[in-house]
């Protein structure tokens, strides 16, 4: 069934149309995902789904009673309301009685007045009016579900959990259509992973953009793209979009250059001079000019960025050296005695949830905060470019060309000069939009501004904050080879999945309450050694559970069997042999714990599932030998022990 449809649908933001007559069809329990360049129109495009824009041309059809709701792109900030009202806010006209009742509900018990009393009488009987009550039900249970402090302040929260809280106020009004923007930005990893849990357990349709590509690959069942005002419906999974979708702009390639070759060849033809007018042909005269018409209107494919480092000079070997360093504010340890060794060439990721001191660790690198105890050595020669995931060395009033070039007509480019307007046409900015302040532009192409900045610095070190942010896949796969490539040390904070394993050769996971560790690779080597990790664990968790279970069932068994014994009086004495094992058993059984407590402490260590499986599974073999060798030891023991008590 068709909830919403976009029939023969045109968007005008001047010319070319940003959308040209698209048919746009939204069915039930589908789950699509609109891709397309940076400033294509797909935030757009969501909000003439939701009807917050209205169509220049065509027609927007929605069935019934659908609800919709959209998550906008970016979180609510330094919102002075509390959780509670601000997700009561989606539920639309009835969203200031609901707050009015909570509030005067939480009033009465510090106020238990008559006057009081009264007043929230006055508001149930409204609520009552209105059939309204289920509405804070709702409430209570979004708040629920996502885990959400309802009275805690907006403004006190993470960029995180307000992007959290503004899910909870999209989810609210239980949506038949759910539209999301961006919604993974400002989420670290584990957040990004349960908004994929909750949104596979979403029973409406979801429409969504992002840039993530472990995200898409998860979710989406269906790809919407927009291509040069065109909308294209893809009803495959991601992997196989891509496919398709390079083999349309394939097949587009060769239309084009079959059509280029025709309209030259006629070009030729009416050039030929008095000749040929005298036998011209007046209808391949008029075929030329719609040729013309065909090109004049064609909009060519959007290029890629070209993003270029700058190299400086030379760093040390040694770009930092970190020994037994600690830091933390207050009661909250952050880093707890890290040692810690980062070499020219190295490209770390830095990878844990917010808050979890990662800003804290590249300050402490930088010198603008100093450790509680330990030493950090910086290495010499560094020329360090930051990108802020903040953008806040962007001047939102400064025109592009002043913000890059600062007022000048040329920049220096890898120490050769260059015109200002050339150089950010390699990242995709127009000569028209040189003199557009700031503010004018999208997410992605802030992004892009912030890279155009920060590659004009010569550097042997790049500290990158969040540079994936709003990008597109394009430009993120461009980021990703600069960085392969790129000869200096790279310090690397991000949550898309797939672009920190794609760029870095080491991982920093901060685990919280100062634990860090240190892995090989990438993000998804780090997770398979916590996953491995945590199965280890929770086998030896069951079989210390099973080996209580079976000594309580022993235990059981022998004090049943004694009585038995008792009451038969029957003498059952030890022998020498038997007398001498009771003796030695507890020795023996003490060696046991203490050898498989070293093995499990190899096991855990960071490094072990590192190692090749010729080295880690003879130490595995040997946890499970002397396990089963303290089971059997427990068991002598415990007869011995009852054999002796019933002499």
């Amino acid at each position: 069934m068709n909830l919403i449809q976009l029939k023969n649908a045109s968007i005008l933001f001047g010319q070319p149309p940003l959308i040209d007559d698209a048919n746009v069809n939204i069915q039930t329990q589908e789950r699509v995902c609109i891709l397309g360049r940076n400033g294509s129109g797909k935030s757009t495009l969501l909000k003439v789904l939701s009807g917050e824009t209205k169509l220049d041309d065509g027609q927007r059809i929605v069935a019934g009673d659908t609800i919709i709701s959209r998550l906008a792109q970016d979180p609510p900030e330094h919102v002075d309301t509390s959780i509670y009202d601000y997700v009561a806010e989606g539920l639309g006209d009835n969203a200031e009685l609901i707050k009015d009742y909570h509030h005067q509900a939480d009033l009465l018990a510090s106020d238990p007045s008559e006057q009081a009393l009264m007043k929230l009488q006055n508001l149930q009987e409204k609520l009552d009016a209105k059939n309204a009550w289920h509405l804070e039900q709702q409430i209570a249970n979004v708040l629920t579900q996502l885990q959400l402090p309802a009275e805690t302040q907006l403004k006190d929260l993470s960029g995180g959990w307000r992007r959290k809280a503004a899910l909870a106020r999209a989810l609210v009004s239980q949506p038949d259509v759910l539209l999301l923007d961006e919604p993974t930005n400002h989420l670290d990893i584990d957040m990004v992973k349960w908004l994929e849990k909750a949104l596979l357990n979403f029973s409406g349709t979801l429409v969504f953009i992002s840039h993530d590509r472990s995200f898409i690959r998860n979710l989406a069942t269906r790809i919407i793209d927009i291509d040069r005002g065109q909308v294209k419906s893809y009803p495959v999974k991601y992997d196989t979009y891509l496919e398709q979708k390079a083999h349309d702009l394939e097949v587009e390639a060769t239309h084009q250059k079959e059509f280029d070759k025709k309209l030259a060849k006629e070009e030729v033809w009416i050039r030929q001079g008095i000749k040929a007018r005298r036998t011209r042909n007046e209808g391949r005269v008029r075929a030329l000019k719609s040729l013309r018409e065909e090109y004049k209107a064609r909009r060519n494919v959007v290029g890629s960025a070209i993003i270029k480092g700058n190299d400086g000079q030379r760093s040390g070997k040694r770009v930092f050296e970190l020994e037994n360093v600690s830091f933390g504010y207050e009661n909250k340890p952050l880093i707890t005695d890290l040692s810690l060794l980062i070499a020219r060439g190295d490209k770390l990721a830095l990878i844990g949830p917010n808050g979890c001191g990662k800003s804290s660790f590249i300050k402490l690198l930088l010198g603008e905060e100093e450790p509680n105890s330990g030493e950090i050595q910086r290495g010499v020669n560094l020329e360090i470019a930051y990108f802020d995931q903040h953008r806040s060395q962007l001047e939102l009033h400064k025109p592009l060309i002043d913000v890059i070039a600062d007022g000048k007509r040329e920049v220096m480019v890898n120490g050769a000069p260059r015109h200002v307007i050339s150089y950010l046409q390699d990242y995709l900015f127009t000569p028209e939009r040189m003199n557009a302040p700031v503010s004018t532009l999208s997410g992605g192409e802030k992004n892009r501004l912030m890279l155009a900045k920060l590659m004009l610095k010569p550097s042997n070190l790049l500290i990158l904050d969040e540079p994936t942010n709003d990008l597109d896949v394009e430009t993120l796969e461009l980021l990703e080879s600069l960085l392969v490539e790129y000869s200096g040390t790279v310090l690397l904070v991000s949550h898309d999945r797939e672009f920190i394993d794609n760029v870095v050769t080491t991982s920093l996971v901060f685990e919280g309450g100062g634990v860090i560790n240190q892995f090989v690779g990438g993000y998804s080597d780090a997770a398979q050694w916590y996953a491995e990790r945590d199965s280890l664990l929770q086998k030896q968790e069951q079989q210390k559970q099973q080996q209580a279970s079976s000594q309580a069932v022993r235990a059981k068994e022998s004090a049943q069997e004694s009585q038995n014994k008792a009451t038969q009086k029957k003498p059952n004495k030890l022998s020498y042999k038997d007398k001498l094992a009771l003796e030695q058993l507890p020795k023996q059984i003490e060696q046991l714990e203490t050898e498989i407590e070293a093995l499990q402490e190899k096991i855990n260590a960071p490094a072990f599932f590192e190692q090749d499986a010729t080295e880690t599974q003879p130490i595995l073999d040997a946890l499970q030998i002397k396990e089963n060798e303290l089971e059997q030891a427990f068991e002598r023991w415990e007869a011995l022990e009852e054999k002796q008590n019933n002499e």
